[in-house]
Parts: structure tokens; sequence; C-alpha cells
């Protein structure tokens, strides 16, 4: 899977710019606040149609514009396809596939497959669990695009179900409705999570061991409050089962509280090396060769689920990491894969491919 061709309109610093990648390896060079990184952020856009800055769409309109649009060409194995969305700063978003208009965000997923790398990132492992929450969910979403339209319906029942704990309304029959929504939802959001998590550990233990020049006992571990014990890998229904009953027991408290306590959105994601817990007791050095390997993991479980390789985006990542570990995940990088890569000091890459000077709303 490659970008062939880039277009955007008023899209952040960029009045116009049309841009071929190379397939292959893209350096793009520039100081820092030259645009580099928004140019990797409109790729991520057309894959998600959300910013991995976690922007608002009305943040990546052009200061002097009232909408943004970005256009590109895919290319597949199979086909070459077509995306055009239109960002308003006022009304609805636009977005066409092949010329034909989209109803849905989820008709978009899996058109255009992107994996990256950010800065941010390399704090994976210490961050808060909604980060991990997060980005097993974009991997799912990566696997398998139907788990977007699971996350969406979870989402929506938490935030109603709590609106209703908020409004101070005892009815038992109303809450019982929400109840049973979330817990569905939730069911199949968790027992997407727990596939992620069976499909990349083999495959994080083995980029961990590529990065770090040995061997090592990594895992991904998860805790939730809801089952006891260890999770378990089962149905989704007995997933919801087990949800549902945690919402029972835990109503007094939820109307207590006027908020949802219990479920998957409250979970506890994490990693370990040996029996230790990597966010408590592993050195940095470790937790940060886990975050790459976990992208390089995520990178290569979407491949061998589509016969194909997601666009790889590596935002100034290699300045944050020391000459022995970027040389590691230089060398660990997959084959036959468009990649973009941003640097401000082209010193610091220990990769080669074509290079794009990035200023003055241009890349050339």
């Amino acid at each position: 899977m490659r970008v062939d061709w880039l277009s955007l309109v008023d899209f952040r610093s960029y009045r116009a710019l049309d841009w071929r990648p190379d397939p292959t390896v893209n350096l793009l060079i520039g100081p820092n606040g030259a645009g580099k990184t928004n140019v990797l952020e409109s790729i991520g856009y057309l894959a998600s149609l959300k910013s991995f800055r976690s922007a608002s769409d009305s943040d990546v309109i052009s200061r002097w514009s009232g909408s943004s649009v970005i256009r590109a060409g895919i290319g597949s194995i199979d086909r070459e396809r077509l995306i055009e969305i239109e960002i308003p700063r006022e009304g609805g978003r636009r977005t066409q596939v092949d010329k034909t208009k989209l109803k849905r965000t989820a008709e978009l997923l899996g058109v255009l497959r992107v994996v990256a790398f950010l800065p941010e990132d390399l704090d994976l492992v210490k961050r808060g669990p909604a980060y991990r929450r997060d980005l097993l969910d974009d991997i799912a979403v990566q696997l398998w695009p139907s788990a977007y339209l699971d996350q969406s319906e979870y989402d929506r029942s938490v935030r109603q179900r709590n609106a209703f704990l908020k409004s101070g309304d005892r009815d038992e029959v109303t809450l019982a409705v929400w109840d049973s929504r979330l817990a569905q939802a939730g069911g199949r959001v968790m027992a997407r999570r727990i596939r992620v998590i069976e499909t990349l550990t083999p495959l994080l233990a083995e980029s961990y061991s590529v990065i770090a020049s040995e061997d090592a006992q990594v895992g991904i571990t998860y805790s939730a409050s809801w089952i006891e014990g260890a999770v378990p890998s089962v149905s989704a229904g007995e997933y919801a089962d087990a949800i549902a009953r945690a919402l029972e027991a835990r109503r007094r408290v939820d109307y207590e509280r006027r908020m949802t306590t219990v479920g998957p959105h409250r979970d506890e994601p994490g990693f370990s090396i040996g029996e230790r817990d990597a966010r408590t007791q592993a050195s940095q050095g470790e937790q940060r060769t886990l975050a790459l390997a976990m992208k390089l993991a995520a990178h290569q479980a979407i491949t061998q689920a589509l016969s194909e390789t997601p666009v790889l985006l590596l935002d100034d990542v290699f300045s944050e990491l020391d000459p022995n570990r970027a040389e590691a995940l230089a060398g660990a990088l997959p084959e036959n894969t468009q990649t973009l890569v941003t640097s401000a000091r082209p010193e610091d890459l220990p990769i080669s491919g074509k290079v794009w000077s990035v200023g003055e709303g241009d890349v050339g």
C-alpha cells in the first residue's frame, strides 16, 4: 500500500501542495516549524479521518481559510483508489472515495492503512492506561475496520449512561437499558482487544529482541476491574455478560459518583519484561525499546493480515533515540514499505532514501 500522490489545499501551513512521494523511503528534511509533521498528519487523516495530534478538525484548517482539502491517490496490490476530503470550518465534513460520497466514517477505513511513530509514542509504556487502550483499539480498527462501529457504540453508550447518572434520576428500568447497550458493545470491544494482544504478543517479543539485540520475555498485560484474576480469552458474549454483572454490582456506587466506574473504558493494558511490570520496574531504555517494538509488531500484524504493507510514518523519532537504539530501529524497519521520515537534522538519520527539502509551504 502506498500514497502515489498527495494534494493539500489550506491544510495547516500549506496553501497548496502537490507532491509525489517515492514508493520506498522518503526523508523529509527541514527546520522545526517547516511543516514536515503537517504532511504526515494529512496522510494519517486520510487513513482515519482524525488527526494523530488529537487535534480538532478546525485546527487543521489554515488560519486564512474557511476550509481545507486533502486529496490523494492510493495504490494497492489490486487497484488504485482516490480519496478526497473537504474539512469546512463550519458544517459537516465531506468525504469521497473514487468520486462516491461516503455516508459514514467506517466506509473510509481500510482504503489506506498507516502505522505512525511519533515522539510521544516513546512514552507509551509509562503514560496512563488511556493511551494504551487507544492504541489497542486503533490497531483493532486497522485489522478489522468493523471494530470502529463497536468502539463508537461503546463510547456513545458510556456517555449516555453517564448523562443519565448525572441527571439524578434513579429509574432502574432506564438504567438497565443503558447497561445492556454498554455491556453488549463493550463485550465486542473487549473481544477484539484480546485478539489484538494475542496477535501482537509473539511479534512484540521478536521485534524487541531485534532492537535490543538480546532475547527477553516481553508481553502485553491486561487488567480489568470487572473480571476477577487474569482476563480469559472468551467470546464477546461472555465478556458482555461479565460487564453486565459488574455494572449491576456497582450500581449503587455509580449512582453516588454519577459516573460509570467499571467497563473496558477503565481497563489497564500494560507491558511486562520477564516478571517485571515494565511501567514501574523497567529502565527508560527498556521502555523505549518496548514502545518501538510495539509499533513494529503492529505493522507486521497488519501486513500479515492483509498480505500488503501499510504506509509507515516516522515523525522526528530518530532524534529522540540514542545512536545505538537509532541504528537498531533502522535495521528493524520493514522492507518493501513506503516509509516517510521527518527530521530537522539529516545527520541523525541512520537510513537512506529519497531526500525532500521542506519549507515555505512546499516539499521539493
